[in-house]
């Protein structure tokens, strides 16, 4: 009998022990909703504390950018299509596209094509995401710094196709980058994803932030993201 009374009481204990440790959403002072799956939730140390997004909402809170674009897109995802941003253009007609481009001007050492000259296979390249060094084009990916699907759902959806392939083939928005880090990046922000170069993170942000400015985003998604950028480079 007292077993099962001992077992009822610490099996209580252990549930109001979980409860107490359960997620909880953080409002940061600057009023962001960071809910346990953001970048910055653990980041977040001053905040006041909710038992849910709705109720952080209601209290004057906002999400992030990137939960908004995903709250958006769960019923428009078929709307997206990266066609829409006409990208590796080859804007000079020198049978170089917009990534062969930028692997020859960013490269730090000499680069090396292939037979037809309009592909560069072989060069130097520094990724800011991960700090490492490449030497083939294969292992890299050219990243837009502000992802095209990303742009899509906070606003590029209403520019015109001129615009959107301005902004797909902007060398500032591009990164030569190593292909496991753009990949793990996919389409989030900067509330969702950092690069794994810490001593990166400053610049990332502030460069996020400007490519948001120079394409003329809504004033309440370059907030979050300079709340972001306030929060990083202290």
């Amino acid at each position: 009998m007292y077993r099962i009374v001992f077992i009822i009481i610490a099996t209580s204990l252990l549930l109001a022990s979980g409860s107490t440790y359960a997620d909880y959403i953080k409002q940061s002072n600057s009023g962001i909703c960071h809910d346990p799956y953001s970048a910055y939730y653990e980041r977040t140390k001053n905040y006041t504390r909710y038992a849910s997004l709705e109720a952080c909402i209601q209290n004057g809170g906002r999400l992030t950018a990137g939960h908004n674009a995903q709250t958006e897109s769960q019923d428009s995802d078929k709307d997206y299509d990266r066609s829409r941003f006409r990208h590796w253009i080859d804007d000079n007609r020198n049978c170089l596209n917009t990534r062969h481009e930028l692997l020859k001007s960013q490269s730090t050492g000499p680069i090396v094509r292939d037979e037809s000259g309009c592909r560069v296979i072989h060069g130097r390249w520094n990724d800011p995401y991960t700090g490492e060094i490449f030497l083939e084009s294969h292992h890299v990916d050219v990243d837009h710094l502000v992802p095209l699907q990303w742009a899509w759902f906070n606003g590029a959806n209403t520019w015109n196709d001129d615009k959107r392939e301005r902004f797909a083939n902007d060398s500032r928005n591009l990164f030569i980058v190593s292909a496991s880090a753009n990949r793990s990046k996919g389409a989030k922000g900067p509330d969702e994803w950092l690069p794994p170069n810490e001593a990166f993170h400053c610049q990332y942000v502030t460069r996020y932030l400007r490519i948001l400015i120079l394409y003329d985003f809504a004033e309440e998604i370059r907030q979050t993201i300079r709340s972001i950028q306030n929060n990083i480079c202290q």
